[in-house]
């Protein structure tokens, strides 16, 4: 960051003014010079400065004058100044001049470190809040690029996965005509090969649905509610019909109420249900817990644990990526966008979505929603 401060030094007597310039030569700044108050102000409107050294004693216009209207000029109101005066050096005067709003006050004669101290601090300030200044507009010219270019995301994906659904449509009718009217006609090898157009027909047609709900979300509004977890957890539970799987150990603590989008929280949780069941099928006892507790960080946490097959936590950072899984299909069926559905919808809710896991010991999933 290439930046001179500017310094506005301001005296009615030319050689105090360059008595200032020889004390400051050694700085890497960039002084700017006015005898009087007029001036001074003129020189306010075509530079921005990082300090201001005034005088008290001037015609025509004193530094309380300059220094009072500095102070309501919206552009100067924050310029911290210093009063740097030979005459004006009694104690109700050094008062006077903070109550004008003077950062110092610097009695004539002075020694040049004393001023070199003070005029280095609030370079040094200045600095800090120009580099601060760049960051949050770098930032924030960041945020408006992503958010752009997730907008164009969204539309893309939306798009393509509704275009897809007429071709999809195609292939699902024309299979389906093959089976019923021509099925006996073909040896095992054609029906062998249309088993798999079917099957990867509809493998597609769950992929634009994940597709379709993803770039959903980032259009859909929150309608927050107050959300009744047990409640929820039972649909869950009724619609992945778990509960006539005999060989699944189920347990669910009491749950807190959150407010949230019920429809969207649903789906987070049949995701993470869902998931533990899967991975949890080899399992000779396979178990999915679902509580809740107090976090230090997070506040109220959510989690959905099971002891199935775990994952190595050196891959955390791809588990809620889109198309990122940790297991081939020939282990566990997936599309690989679930978990991103989650942690989107988790996000949208100002929460945080976070897992813990182990190979072969399982994994929890933990999921904090603000009240």
């Amino acid at each position: 960051m290439n930046i001179k401060p500017k310094i506005l030094l301001v005296d009615d007597r030319p050689e105090n003014l360059v008595a200032l310039k020889t004390v400051l030569k050694g700085l890497n700044i960039e002084t700017i010079t006015a005898t009087n108050g007029n001036d001074a102000l003129k020189a306010t409107l075509h530079h921005d400065f990082a300090l201001a050294l005034l005088d008290i004693q001037m015609p025509e216009m004193d530094g309380y004058e300059l220094a009072g209207i500095l102070r309501e000029e919206e552009k100067t109101s924050n310029l911290p100044f210093i009063f740097i005066s030979a005459v004006y050096t009694d104690n109700l005067n050094v008062f006077k001049g903070y109550e004008n709003g003077a950062f110092s006050f610097i009695t004539k004669p002075f020694q040049p470190e004393i001023l070199l101290n003070k005029v280095n601090f609030f370079i040094d300030k200045y600095m800090q809040e120009v580099a601060l200044y760049e960051l949050n507009k770098n930032l924030k010219d960041k945020n408006e690029e992503l958010k752009h270019i997730n907008q164009e995301l969204e539309s893309f994906s939306y798009s393509v996965s509704h275009d897809l659904r007429a071709p999809l449509r195609s292939i699902n009718g024309f299979s389906e005509i093959l089976r019923k009217n021509y099925e006996e006609q073909l040896d095992d090898n054609g029906k062998r090969y249309l088993v798999t157009i079917r099957d990867n027909a509809l493998r597609m047609g769950e992929l634009i649905d994940c597709l379709l709900n993803f770039s959903r979300l980032g259009r859909k509004e929150l309608n927050k509610t107050d959300v009744d977890m047990n409640m929820l957890v039972d649909d869950v539970i009724k619609e992945l019909d778990i509960e006539k799987k005999e060989t699944l150990n189920y347990q669910v603590d009491d749950l807190q109420k959150v407010k949230g989008d019920v429809l969207l929280l649903k789906q987070v949780l049949l995701n993470l249900v869902s998931n533990a069941v899967k991975y949890s099928a080899k399992n000779k006892k396979p178990v999915v817990k679902i509580g809740n507790m107090k976090h230090k960080t997070h506040g109220l946490v959510y989690y959905v644990k099971d002891n199935g097959a775990g994952f190595d936590m050196k891959y955390n950072d791809k588990l809620f990526g889109v198309f990122q899984r940790l297991h081939s299909d020939n282990e566990f069926e997936g599309i690989g966008i679930g978990l991103a559905i989650v942690k989107r919808i988790i996000a949208r809710h100002g929460g945080h979505i976070w897992a813990e896991a182990e190979v072969d010991k399982g994994a929890t999933f933990y999921f904090s929603l603000p009240g």
